[in-house]
């Protein structure tokens, strides 16, 4: 029987991930991509790059290994950014074991295909193993996690006993972590609020007031619910922590990448330079575009969606984004 757990990705929140559960006396093996997080770690203690002042246990474990770090585990968690997703894990899907349970705590879609996470993972693992995975979604910034902080969070699966499995596994003191059904709900909640944070980063950047991004919360929340619905999604989910709940303190915390880069574009600054300064991925930017693509190929209507792919790869003022917005013809709210 697989024992032990591996978290394939070394960022910010696979690192806090990975503490979280070695701080309750798990032995985890941590992936790292790049060489300076790996040393950093294994000679230091600490992931200098991506969580800083954070001290790791010493029962978690580095490692360049992929195939090291999945095989004979419990339980896999992916924490690499959406865009890689599927190139990682396709070099080593072979070596893990079909009972190991996989809780993917990314948020996006895959570009170009349009799939969720879920319809990625069957692509890699097959149909007949998705009853042993399940999805990570909620209010959470790595570095409060990670902090010890209290947090609240949702694992969505199809077996309710994986969820339930994952649960105790995950919960501590100071995260509290709640069960669901709704795969595509806790998906698509944690894809479209990174859009909405960059609408409000873009709001308060032009200083146009709390009203004006208490409004985009509220719309966009409306844009998130009517996209995860079509495809399947209970909206009480999105009234939840994958949706609501993480679209609240991702458009309003300061710790919010999606929020960051939305104020440098409402200061005048390019998404390549802001791109090229960080290390940090925002979800935000690479999912704008395929959310728009999603939400046309299915007939959903997504108006901040769409003024932000217009804004990000279009050239659009940002100013001229929110007048068009504020200048949609009239309708009922729950329209």
């Amino acid at each position: 029987m697989p024992s032990d757990i591996a978290v394939v990705g070394a960022g910010a929140w696979g690192t806090a991930l990975a503490k979280v559960l070695a701080d309750k006396g798990e032995q985890v093996t941590l992936w790292c991509h790049g060489a300076d997080s790996f040393r950093q770690i294994a000679e230091t203690r600490e992931n200098r790059i991506y969580l800083p002042h954070i001290s790791l246990p010493a029962n978690i474990k580095a490692t360049q290994s992929l195939r090291e770090t999945v095989s004979d585990k419990h339980l896999v968690i992916c924490a690499v950014p959406s865009h890689v997703v599927r190139e990682v894990f396709a070099q080593v899907a072979a070596s893990v074991a079909a009972e190991t349970m996989i809780l993917c705590g990314t948020k996006g879609l895959e570009e170009g295909s349009l799939k969720t996470m879920g319809e990625l993972l069957s692509d890699l693992f097959g149909p007949a193993r998705q009853a042993r995975h399940a999805f990570l979604s909620g209010p959470t910034f790595a570095i409060e996690v990670a902090r010890q902080l209290p947090a609240a969070v949702t694992v969505a699966a199809g077996d309710e006993q994986v969820a339930r499995s994952i649960q105790q596994v995950l919960s501590t003191q100071n995260l509290r972590v709640y069960t669901s059904s709704d795969i595509v709900g806790v998906q698509m909640g944690g894809v479209v609020k990174n859009i909405i944070a960059i609408a409000a980063g873009v709001s308060d950047g032009l200083s146009l007031g709390q009203n004006a991004r208490a409004a985009l919360i509220t719309r966009g929340l409306a844009e998130m619910t009517r996209l995860a619905v079509r495809m399947g999604g209970d909206p009480a989910t999105l009234a939840g922590l994958p949706g609501l709940g993480d679209l609240i303190v991702t458009c309003a915390g300061d710790l919010s990448r999606n929020r960051a880069v939305g104020l440098q574009i409402a200061h005048g600054k390019s998404l390549q330079g802001i791109t090229a300064s960080t290390r940090a991925v925002a979800e935000g930017v690479r999912n704008t575009r395929s959310v728009r693509l999603l939400a046309q190929r299915l007939g959903v209507d997504m108006p901040i969606v769409e003024q932000m792919d217009q804004v990000l790869y279009a050239g659009k003022e940002p100013g001229q984004a929110v007048r068009d917005l504020m200048l949609r013809s009239l309708k009922a709210e729950a329209g």
